[in-house]
């Protein structure tokens, strides 16, 4: 094992590669495909992007709520956990992965979600970083086929070869996403890191009432964000 890639090949707290159900899916999304890196990659992306479907609405401030194992089991999760999982199913495959971070102004919100969170900005986005080739990859597998059609938004592709980021317009040429700022790359989801930023963007009063709602609730929401009203 190259030294300069073993944290991004070993298991960690959050992105729990060696776990039994991961390391199953893995295998099962790769079989039958050429064993190089980049058509595992791209095997991979797709077996996040639209099976697990993409929900704002879900916990976010413990490291529970992004391990790459209930990510699956749950099979819903919002872009970090989506980007813990797909970074999960990457090591498993011998791949080197990690997650990124940035900031985005999302133009095509839902009413609701712009009211849940007061603002159009979403703060620590997640995605995944693929060493393939002698390059880091983007992969971005946030938004599951069905959301992207609804939304009037060209599904994102991955190839191995190119970044998978965001589209700045939709099929309507209405602005969609912005990318405002970058945060780094991790080994790991750094949840004190995104519950401080949250806090920071959204406000303290109101991360603690969503906190205080989940704990109350057990962690479920009145939220369907499936059902709501498109800008």
């Amino acid at each position: 094992m190259n030294p300069k890639f073993k944290e991004y090949l070993e298991p960690a707290d959050v992105i729990d590669s060696d776990n039994r159900e991961i390391v199953r899916y893995a295998e099962d999304a790769v079989k039958g495909v050429d064993q190089d890196p980049l058509s595992k990659a791209v095997k991979l992306y797709y077996a996040v992007r639209d099976p697990i479907w993409y929900n704002p609405y879900l916990p976010f401030y413990r490291p529970e709520h992004y391990r790459a194992s209930n990510v699956l089991k749950n099979g819903q999760a919002f872009c970090v956990g989506k980007a813990s999982l797909l970074c999960a199913l990457g090591r498993a495959s011998g791949i080197p992965s990690r997650v990124g971070f940035a900031t985005v102004r999302n133009h095509l919100a839902t009413r609701q979600l712009l009211e849940f969170l007061g603002s159009d900005l979403f703060v620590y986005h997640g995605f995944v970083e693929f060493y393939l080739n002698g390059n880091w990859v983007k992969a971005t597998p946030a938004f599951n086929i069905e959301l992207c059609k609804k939304h009037k938004v060209i599904p994102l592709e991955f190839n191995g070869h190119e970044d998978s980021i965001f589209h700045p317009y939709n099929t309507e040429k209405k602005q969609f996403m912005e990318y405002v700022d970058f945060h780094g790359t991790y080994a790991d989801i750094p949840v004190n890191e995104i519950v401080t930023a949250w806090k920071k963007t959204y406000g303290e009063d109101r991360t603690r009432q969503w906190i205080a709602g989940y704990e109350k609730s057990g962690g479920t929401s009145e939220h369907d964000f499936d059902s709501e009203e498109i800008l």
